[in-house]
């Protein structure tokens, strides 16, 4: 027998961002105390709008599980004296077990007799644990910040106004604070604020429509889609996609209306980003664009009531917008009164870090990273790379960026352009904080690329010169993020870039600031950058052992890493390549630290050290080639070719021979071996 259990928590309106998390959390925390109560249960819906989380587990078991126990308790030695009277460990143990001491067995083990106990717990009611498990549930549900009301000594999101718990339509009572669960829930805030009972999701789910309250969420977030899209082919054109605004906008409503308003033609002189970032940071606006991706002087909002009269809605939503927007018309023109360059000599008072001083000194820091970049891998941008560098956090100092924070590189480009800067050096401006974010868009332009490949290391191992290192989550200066993004531009340009040389010169570059030892520090960058490469390519499915024997091997260059591990997993992949790999592993095992001397052909006892001797001398020629040629799929199938005469050689003698000059010869022949898969791949790593 089983039956539903449904719990629906009415608070006041949660912030948008908390709500998709706390479902996380309340499905999470339910599961774990079912399974640990050992009631089994099937299907979980989760809903929510912002006044409201519930849950709904089908089929959950009207009775526990019961539990057979096997209970190992005390040496019997300890447990029971010479002529067999119980000891306080035998009574201690038989009571801790709710049983009496001649209930208790003994068992023989490897270490000697024990007290043993088998028994069998059988199921209590659910309805019964129901009450315990829903007041932990609830009082443990994380947010990242929370509240008390009233004199309670509980903390929620918000304030709690009403708790709905069944379980088989029945009531499940317990309280949290003040408040009583009940079966009672309540409609939307302003067209339906009245109570309505509840008897299960199903009902629930009916009567909150009824009631104006869209409790499904995909439902929601669907109608408005659809609203969306019919307004916007009403006014000729079409939403401007924004699926985080949608996600945000579905727990910011109980019940959707769409409706369109007007923007005023004078503001459309504005950047269109602006205007977007304008409308969707501070009023939650979708905007239009036409067919070739223009702004349309028109927005829509979706308003959380069926208004009476829309247009007055519409008309205070217009009203609110263009003060937004006088701001930005007034913050526009002003900033054009000073050019970008003359923000310089602010931004050497405006403190980048406490220990690594002005933004001024960041900028030249990453100006000459950049040019040097640029004089590495395209030495006819050098110029151009160190304009957009030197310009490239001007906008900090504009009145726009500092009223809309999140506008920084893109004002930049915008008043860059203005005033006849290189289009490449005004896009590179605004692309040199990309990508933001793990897979997300990267400088379309080398210029771009250089700056913020220099921008990133410069963060990184300003960092660390001041001891400002990640820790678990931690990451407050979004140093990994930096890693990432250094990785993903230089994998997908195909830069030659040696991480090892660009920290190097960061590091030298912050002479001045850094507080421990250039040598250190270095070590410990390069380490950072090389962990974040492993874990994107074992992200992209490449097997992890062969990522870990590629990157020990030799980290220097991304794209020269990649190229091995490509390499390296095509070989795995192959048949015959578990005893391929033995017989090398096999190699590295004898030699260990390996001994660096010529081989001696006169010392040979057996033809198979001169046969693999000869194929050796083969094989180095080639692969020396190979590699210098970048062409490791040819180079390690080259290697593959020693595995016949490596197997021979160690069938046909005994390495660790009694004569010291012949074992001294064969181990010199193995770490010549060895040395073929220098800078490759450690083959000990594979598994």
């Amino acid at each position: 027998m089983s039956a539903e259990l449904f719990l629906e928590l009415g608070t006041e309106e949660i912030p948008a961002g908390f709500i998709p998390r706390a479902l996380q959390d309340i499905e999470r925390l339910l599961r774990k105390e079912l399974e640990s109560a050992r009631i089994s249960y099937g299907a979980i819906r989760t809903f929510a709008t912002p006044r409201r989380l519930a849950i709904s587990i089908q089929d959950v078991a009207r009775q526990q599980q019961r539990q057979k126990l096997q209970l190992t308790g005390p040496p019997a030695r300890i447990a029971f004296t010479a002529d067999g009277k119980p000891t306080k460990a035998a009574e201690g143990f038989a009571r801790s077990n709710d049983v009496s001491v001649d209930e208790l067995q003994t068992i023989e083990t490897e270490k000697g007799d024990y007290l043993f106990l088998s028994k069998v717990i059988e199921g209590g009611e659910t309805a019964e644990q129901l009450p315990e498990i829903l007041t932990r549930v609830v009082s443990k549900i994380p947010f990242k910040k929370s509240m008390r009301w009233k004199d309670q000594d509980v903390r929620f999101a918000r304030p709690m106004h009403w708790i709905v718990a069944l379980f088989a339509g029945e009531v499940v009572p317990f309280c949290f604070g003040d408040l009583h669960s009940g079966n009672r829930s309540r409609g939307h805030r302003f067209m339906a604020p009245e109570e309505f009972s509840v008897s299960g999701a199903a009902d629930y789910l009916v009567k909150a429509e009824q009631q104006h309250v869209i409790p499904e969420i995909a439902k929601r977030k669907s109608m408005i889609s659809e609203q969306l899209e019919v307004l916007a082919e009403q006014l000729g054109g079409k939403i401007n996609p924004d699926a985080e605004l949608l996600e945000e906008v579905t727990f910011l409503v109980e019940t959707p209306q769409a409706l369109a308003g007007s923007i005023e033609e004078r503001f459309l002189q504005l950047p269109p980003e602006l205007l977007i970032t304008s409308m969707r940071e501070h009023q939650r606006y979708f905007t239009l664009i036409d067919e070739n991706g223009k702004l349309l002087p028109h927005f829509i909002t979706i308003a959380n009531t069926h208004a009476t009269d829309p247009q007055v809605v519409v008309a205070g939503n217009e009203r609110v917008l263009r003060a937004r927007l006088s701001d930005a018309m007034f913050f526009w023109q002003e900033d054009q009164k000073s050019k970008l360059e003359e923000r310089l000599e602010p931004l050497k008072k405006v403190v980048y870090q406490a220990k690594l001083g002005t933004s001024f000194e960041k900028i030249e820091r990453f100006t000459e990273l950049a040019g040097g970049l640029a004089e590495q891998l395209a030495p006819q941008l050098v110029e151009q790379t160190t304009r957009a560098a030197l310009l490239a956090k001007c906008d900090l100092e504009t009145g726009m960026v500092y009223e809309f924070p999140e506008l920084q590189g893109i004002m930049g480009r915008e008043y860059a352009l203005l005033e006849g800067e290189d289009p490449r050096i005004a896009a590179a401006i605004c692309e040199h904080y990309l990508p933001i974010q793990a897979g997300g868009e990267l400088p379309s332009d080398d210029i771009g690329a250089f700056v913020s490949l220099a921008d990133k290391i410069d963060t990184i191992c300003g960092c660390f010169s001041v001891g400002l290192i990640p820790t678990g989550t931690a990451d407050p200066y979004a140093l990994r993020r930096c890693a990432i993004g250094i990785l993903a531009i230089i994998l997908e340009r195909g830069y030659p870039i040696s991480i090892p040389a660009l920290v190097e010169k960061s590091v030298d570059l912050l002479a001045a600031k850094r507080q421990r030892p250039a040598a250190e520090i270095s070590t410990e960058v390069v380490e950072f950058i090389r962990l974040r490469l492993l874990n994107l390519l074992t992200g992209q499915s490449y097997p992890q052992d062969v990522v870990d024997a590629v990157l020990t091997a030799a980290f220097v260059e991304p794209v020269d890493a990649v190229e091995r591990v490509k390499a390296l997993a095509a070989l795995k992949g192959r048949e015959d390549f578990e005893p391929l790999a033995v017989a090398f592993k096999r190699v590295g095992n004898i030699i260990k630290g390996g001994l660096e001397q010529s081989v001696n052909p006169a010392l040979f006892e057996a033809d198979c050290e001169k046969v693999l001797c000869d194929k050796l001398e083969q094989v180095q020629i080639q692969v020396a080639e190979l590699v210098a040629g970048r062409d490791y799929p040819a180079a390690l199938e080259a290697i593959a070719g020693l595995r016949g005469p490596v197997d021979d050689f160690f069938d046909g003698v005994m390495v660790m021979a009694k004569d010291e000059a012949v074992k001294n010869n064969r181990l010199a022949l193995l770490t010549r071996i060895s040395g073929l898969f220098k800078g490759v791949a450690d083959f000990s790593r594979i598994a």
